[in-house]
This record gives C-alpha cells, sequence and structure tokens, in this order.
C-alpha cells in the first residue's frame, strides 16, 4: 500500500527550476519501451525536493498545453548535446515520466511502499520497513537514489531475510486481521439464540470457536425447548475450567532466541480427567484452541469411557526445524503447564505438528519436573504395553464408522471411489483400511495442493507416499512414478467423482464451493477426519443434498478409546495383538454409532435424516455432561 508524502505546492515556475537541477544532477536518460516506459536516474545525490513532490498525481486531466508538450518530448528519441536542449527537453520529459512511472509502480510493487525519512522520501519494504543498504545486497549505484532502491527492494524480496521476515510477520497473531464476518445462523428458538448471543458477546473475535459453539447449540434446540433448565448449564458449559496461556521462549541453532505463544485449555472436567492432544502450527490461537477444546470434551462425553475434554499447543512450526531445536521448545513448553498436568488432572496427546519425536520430548520434560513416572502421556511408544494400534486408531475408527453406515443402508464400501484429504497419519490409515474393505481411495492432499492416482492407492503407494512425507518432499514426485496420477497446485480434491468423502486435513477446509462440487461429483457420505472440516455455508449446501455427514466427534472417537485402552490397567496386563485390538476398536465404534442413532431419534430426528447423526452425537454428549454437572452442583 502506498502510503501519500506529503508537501507543499510548487508554482509552475519552481517546478521547472527543480526539475532542470535535478536533470543536471543526475542526467536524466529517458527510453522508449513501446506501452512501459523506463526511468533511468544516473549516480549522484538524493533530491531533497523528491520529498515535497506527490506520489502519484491526481484523477485530473492534463491542460492542452501540457498535452502539446507531451507529444513534443515523444518525438525526440534521444538528449542533444545542445546546452539549450538539455535544458528544456529532459525537464518536460521527466516531469511525465516520473509521472507515469509512479502510477505504474504503485500498481506492480505492493509490497514497498513510500515514507519520508529525515526529510527524503524513501521507498521502504513493507515487511521489514527497512530501505537502502539497510536490508539489501545490492552494491551498485546510491542508496538515494529511486531506481537504485526499486532494483535493490526486487532482488530483496526474492532474498532469505525478506522470506523470513514475511514467515515471521505471517505467524504472528497479532498482526492478522480477521476480515470474513461471523457467519450467525438463524435458530428457530430465541432461548437458544439467547446462548449465541452471549457468546459472540463474550467472545466477538473467536472465529472458529463462535462457529462451534452454533454448530451445538444449534443441534440441541430441540433439547433445550423440553427443558430450559439446560441454558443454564450450557451457558456454563461453553466457558472453559481453567485458560492458561504463556510465552515459550527458546534457542535455535545458531544462538538466537524465539518466543512463541503457549496455550493449554481445560475446557470440562465434570466426567473425569482431562484428554486432549497438543498442536504445534503457526495458525494456533486461543480461537482455534477453545474451539478444539469445546469439540474434544463433546467426543469424549460420546466416547465409552467417561473423560473431560481440553486442547492445547503454540503457533510453533515444527517444519523446518532439527530435532535439537524441537527438543528445546518441547522443554521449554512443558517447563509452564507441567503442574497443570497428571494421571489424575490432564494428560495431553498427539495432533497436529506432534508426533512421536514431540511427544517423547514433551515427557521426558515433565517426567524430570515432577519426579515421578506416573502421568504417562498417550502416545505410540508412550507407556506401551502392547496396543500396537494406537497409532492407526483413528483413521481405522472411521473407516469402520463408514462401514457401519452404509451396512444400515444394505451397502458396503467395496467399489465405492473414496476422496481423502490431508496426508498425514489419519489419512494415511484411511487409506490403508478402505483398501483392507476393498474400497478405491483416489487422492491425498497437502498444503500447496493435491494428488489424484486414477487406478487407486495401493499398500506399495501408500509406503512410496510415506516415503516423501518423511523425506519432506512434495507430493508433485508422487505423479513423476505413477503416469496415471496428476497433482494439481492450488486445487482440493473435492471435484474429484467420488462416492465416499474423508477430509482429514484441517477445520474449515470445506467451503461452499467445494461443497458444491462434492454435490456435484456424485458424494453421498461425508466421513469427518477432522474436527469442524466444513464451514456453515458448506453444511447447509450438504445438508440440502441429503448429503450424509458423519461428525468427527462420533466418527473420530477411535483416538480416544484406543488411549483409553493403552492408560487402562487391567488391559494392559495382557498383550494385545493387532486382530484383538481391532475388535475392541470396532465394538467401541459400534457402541458410539448406536448411541447417536438413538439420541437422534429420540428427538424425532429420522435415521435417513442428513442432520441426524451431527444432531444425535451432540446431544448424547451434552445430555451426559448435563447430568454430570447438575448432579455436582455450580461448580
Amino acid at each position: 500500500m502506498l502510503l501519500p508524502v506529503s508537501g507543499l505546492g510548487m508554482n509552475s515556475t519552481m517546478d521547472d527550476m527543480n526539475l532542470i537541477q535535478q536533470a543536471q544532477r543526475h542526467h536524466l536518460v529517458v527510453r522508449e519501451l513501446g506501452e512501459e516506459i523506463d526511468l533511468e536516474i544516473g549516480p549522484g545525490d538524493d533530491d531533497p525536493s523528491f520529498a515535497n513532490t506527490p506520489l502519484i498525481g491526481g484523477p485530473q486531466e492534463p491542460s492542452a498545453e501540457e498535452h502539446d508538450e507531451t507529444k513534443q518530448t515523444g518525438m525526440v528519441s534521444q538528449l542533444s548535446n545542445d546546452d539549450q536542449m538539455s535544458k528544456t527537453q529532459p525537464t518536460k520529459r521527466k516531469k511525465k515520466v516520473v509521472k507515469r512511472w509512479r502510477e505504474e509502480w504503485a500498481d506492480t510493487y505492493k509490497w514497498a511502499y513510500v515514507d519520508v525519512k529525515e526529510g527524503t522520501a524513501r521507498i521502504f519494504c513493507s515487511i521489514c520497513r527497512e530501505y537502502g543498504r539497510k536490508h539489501r545486497r545490492n552494491p551498485y549505484g546510491n542508496e538515494g537514489s529511486r531506481n537504485m532502491q526499486m532494483s535493490a527492494l526486487e532482488e530483496h524480496n526474492n532474498s532469505l531475510l525478506h522470506k523470513e521476515a514475511l514467515r515471521l510477520q505471517m505467524a504472528s497473531k497479532d498482526k492478522i486481521i480477521v476480515e470474513k464476518p461471523i457467519y450467525v445462523k438463524a435458530l428457530m428458538s430465541k432461548t437458544a439464540g439467547s446462548i449465541v448471543e452471549a457468546a459472540l458477546k463474550r467472545d466477538p473475535h473467536e472465529v472458529e470457536f463462535i462457529q462451534s459453539v452454533q454448530e451445538a447449540v444449534h443441534a440441541l434446540e430441540r433439547v433445550i425447548a423440553k427443558n430450559s433448565h439446560y441454558v443454564n448449564i450450557m451457558e456454563r458449559l461453553l466457558e472453559p475450567e481453567r485458560m492458561i496461556v504463556f510465552r515459550v521462549p527458546w534457542v535455535d541453532d545458531r544462538g538466537e532466541t524465539h518466543v512463541n505463544r503457549g496455550f493449554r485449555v481445560q475446557f470440562n472436567q465434570a466426567l473425569g480427567p482431562c484428554r486432549g492432544g497438543i498442536r504445534f502450527h503457526p495458525s494456533v490461537n486461543l480461537s482455534i484452541v477453545k474451539f478444539l477444546g469445546f469439540e474434544q470434551t463433546l467426543k469424549n462425553a460420546l466416547s465409552p469411557y467417561k473423560l473431560g475434554g481440553a486442547a492445547g499447543g503454540s503457533d510453533f512450526d515444527p517444519k523446518g526445524k532439527s530435532d535439537n531445536e524441537i527438543m528445546r521448545f518441547c522443554q521449554s513448553f512443558m517447563n509452564e503447564i507441567y503442574r497443570y498436568l497428571g494421571p489424575d488432572k490432564d494428560l495431553p496427546s498427539e495432533e497436529m505438528g506432534v508426533g512421536t519425536r514431540e511427544m517423547g520430548y514433551l515427557f521426558g520434560q515433565y517426567r524430570r519436573l515432577a519426579g515421578h513416572f506416573q502421568g504417562s502421556f498417550t502416545g505410540p511408544r508412550i507407556f506401551w504395553s502392547g496396543s500396537s494400534l494406537r497409532t492407526e486408531a483413528t483413521g481405522y475408527g472411521l473407516v469402520f464408522f463408514a462401514q457401519l453406515i452404509l451396512s444400515d443402508m444394505n451397502k458396503e464400501l467395496k467399489g465405492l471411489r473414496c476422496a481423502v484429504s490431508g496426508s498425514g497419519k489419519i489419512a494415511m490409515h484411511v487409506l490403508e483400511k478402505l483398501i483392507a474393505y476393498g474400497a478405491l481411495p483416489i487422492t491425498v492432499s497437502d498444503a500447496k495442493g493435491y494428488l489424484v492416482d486414477e487406478d487407486g492407492f495401493d499398500y506399495m503407494k501408500i509406503s512410496f507416499l510415506r516415503d516423501i512425507k518423511a523425506q519432506q518432499r512434495s507430493l508433485r514426485d508422487y505423479s513423476k512414478t505413477y503416469a496415471r496420477s496428476k497433482y494439481y497446485d492450488e486445487s482440493k480434491p473435492w471435484s474429484e467423482r467420488c462416492d465416499v468423502a474423508f477430509p482429514c486435513a484441517s477445520q474449515n477446509e470445506i467451503d461452499q464451493s467445494d461443497a458444491i462440487n462434492l454435490v456435484n461429483s456424485g458424494c453421498r457420505i461425508l466421513v469427518e477426519g477432522s474436527n469442524m472440516p466444513c464451514t456453515p455455508e458448506a453444511v447447509d449446501v450438504l445438508r440440502k443434498a441429503n448429503v450424509l455427514i458423519a461428525p468427527a466427534m462420533a466418527a473420530g472417537a477411535g483416538g480416544v478409546v484406543a488411549g483409553e485402552l493403552e492408560l487402562n490397567h487391567e488391559c494392559n496386563l495382557v498383550h494385545w495383538s493387532p486382530e484383538d485390538f481391532e475388535s475392541k476398536l470396532q465394538d467401541a465404534m459400534k457402541q458410539t454409532y448406536q448411541r447417536v442413532l438413538k439420541a437422534a431419534t429420540d428427538f424425532g430426528y429420522q435415521k435417513e435424516s442428513p442432520e441426524a447423526l451431527v444432531h444425535g452425537a451432540v446431544i448424547s454428549s451434552f445430555l451426559t455432561i448435563a447430568q454430570a454437572m447438575t448432579d455436582q452442583g455450580c461448580v
């Protein structure tokens, strides 16, 4: 964005005199380049009068006299050596060319701006807020020369310094402004609407949290209409029991200090100690952590094990960091929250950006600070005692849930085309189990685009995909090996023809246009692998098209089940085989599915309704939590 440079206006005579002096000092050269005009200024001192010259001419049309002067100027292609020509032609030529150059510059260089520094107009980088030699590697020309500054900024824009500054700016939550207004659904009940209004009034800028609240309240309208007592329960439930926000200082391998922001929200412990993931991603803020904690609270209440819900994380990005840097960050993160953790308080688990390595570092520092081995975290190698499907549980559970839905329709997964988003642990295990059931998974995705294989993935291809991700390569490399595959940049997989969709990437990955593409692609069932993957507008499109939605709080309960099986002392006395563990997981998912359907039918939702599973899951979870909160009093 260009900032206007203030200055006093000059009359025509003074303007001509200044331009003559500037032309003599800078040896102005003008070249005709078709429609573009190139301005070159030779080496020389800065012109102080540039600070008092408007950057972009006003919208008024040039006078007839100026128009004639422009015509005369355009007829001359080169400056004459004659003294009179050097005083007249360059003056008028530059006056027009500078104006044209600034207008083009204003449209082209959006990442730069002009400001006055010590009485002189300078061209600044919008990211670094620096100019001239302070931020460039260009050794040529005078620091204040405008064309030299422009070439320096062009080079700087591609430099590592600029890219690092841009990354830090994107990671800073204080500089991110949410321009999209919060989408408020129309509710049938004024009582239910008052709950959403109270949440909006209290947390007006927490977009993700407000969205999850609206979806829950919309599902609970019939429950609240039957018993107004639930209004007070819901208002208490929507305020977390404890929110911990703290700084996380850490030192990189070069010895430089960095600071990130850490979060842990213990949302509700009415049913038992908290369980919930830790997410490391630059987008993490309090709104996202609260939304994740609220969703986890409902998910845990729906599982066979009575647990409270929590979530946490940091805006730290583990990508591109060394093992030592990640270890130092995890240790600093744990230094603050260890006092809030324990087997009877809160146990964290894996989430986006947090895997085996991160959980190991976190637990090691926790054990060191707590001074005992109790309260081990849930993870594939932490407190390991034989259950070998911990990492697979969530992805496998999604496929088991989809199979239960299809069984009620007298159908099966075999032969169905399935679109999967994401390429992390959950997405890969969804692919594995879909292949085992005879389905045809055709897509995966990453942050830059998606990959489609018309022949479908098999176990060998999944192994190749894992190797690509382990080496931090792009999914584009897959298409170099398999000719029938193609990678699409800056796109999502929802326009591919499919019968079942498994969004497993992140929240709000499916917007309204994506939902329309899904409907047009023939999708009839959407199984949520990530929390809240659809925007409210997308949900409306899918429901109107009768696309059945399996909510993440029910379909994604496999991870909760596996974690509790690992932490259950009775189960740990037995060495679970993969077959036994999978059988236990299937039984747990079947119980969850039945509870959801029963709650939906009890409140008048038809089993075939596209919103039956969503509403049934929220109703069943809420009623379980509400009963516990009522029994325990106002605490």
